[in-house]
């Protein structure tokens, strides 16, 4: 599951990064959001190209939701990937993953929709999943707005891979939008704090404190983390839902909660592939320069276009 030591691309990146430590008060919370706007500016002057990108806002259950298309620079129409960033459910945004989304909609050759979601501490559990089911049932409803084919999959990394999941066991569920594939990133579901790699890789990208305060500004209390729309793997049965893409970090303290809930997938029938980085971290598919990370988002554009060769 772990290789002996971390890339050391990956390491230099992570360690480029560490100039901000994540704050653990609503203050603090305001404050890095605002600071790290002008950083993300810089990191996105020279992106990845791609055929063109449209941002425009869409309904949501409580107020417009920003979204940002990526369409690939051939002719379409193409099938959508509705994707969900990262950030514990607290940080994150549309700017702090355009690098990983336009290298999807290049690799994939999918137009990739992503989605701003309403953030805790501010808006707790369920708003970030009530945003992110909208987000996906407006594209279902408006394929020719995202220049689609009607064909729908969901994607997202950490948080919003758990949002990924979630909208794909919803959907299932509800006799919602039919997806054709669900792209799991180091997901954050089924995080326990007596697992492996929580006890042997906190404090590499994520401590024990962050998770703690990313579990409580976004499920306020356990009554809610045991919401299968909180976390999928409280769900009785998975058998219904999307086939899957799941992708772990040798050195992230979300490996083996992304590992069990592949395996459950696998338990209740779903086709799923699983794909454990040994020598990476948390958050490596943002990582620029390293060259593990561009193998990686290849390998995953290559399973969404397979995934809707399929259809």
């Amino acid at each position: 599951m772990q290789s002996d030591e971390i890339d050391p691309q990956a390491k230099a990146a992570v360690e480029r990064q560490d100039r901000f430590p994540l704050p653990h008060s609503r203050r603090g919370v305001k404050l890095l959001r605002l600071l790290t706007r002008p950083a993300m500016w810089v990191r996105n002057r020279d992106p990845p190209s791609v055929g063109a990108t449209v941002d425009r806002t869409i309904p949501g259950p409580a107020g417009d939701l920003d979204t940002r298309l990526y369409l690939p620079d051939t002719d379409g129409p193409f099938p959508t990937v509705v994707f969900f960033h990262g950030g514990g459910f607290v940080y994150g945004s549309i700017a702090t993953h355009d690098w990983l989304c336009r290298h999807l909609t290049r690799e994939s050759g999918c137009a990739v929709l992503s989605v701003d979601y309403r953030l805790a501490p501010e808006h707790p559990f369920p708003a970030a999943v009530e945003d992110a089911y909208a987000a996906v049932e407006w594209a279902a409803a408006n394929p020719g707005a995202v220049g689609g084919t009607g064909e729908l999959a969901v994607a997202g990394d950490s948080a919003g891979g758990n949002l990924a999941a979630v909208v794909a066991l919803m959907a299932a569920e509800r006799d919602g939008p039919d997806l054709a594939h669900q792209t799991l990133l180091y997901p954050g579901v089924g995080v326990e704090n007596d697992q492996q790699s929580v006890r042997e890789n906190a404090g590499i990208v994520l401590s024990e404190a962050d998770l703690d305060w990313f579990s409580r500004c976004y499920y306020v209390n356990d009554i809610h983390r045991r919401n299968p729309y909180a976390d999928p793997t409280n769900a009785g049965d998975l058998s219904g839902v999307a086939p899957a893409t799941v992708v772990t970090a040798g050195y992230d303290p979300l490996r083996d909660g992304g590992k069990a809930y592949a395996e459950q997938l696998v338990r209740d029938g779903v086709p799923t592939r699983y794909e454990n980085y040994g020598d990476m971290v948390h958050g490596f598919l943002t990582l620029r320069g390293v060259d593990r990370t561009r193998e990686a988002i290849s390998d995953i554009g290559a399973d969404l276009a397979d995934a809707f060769e399929g259809e």
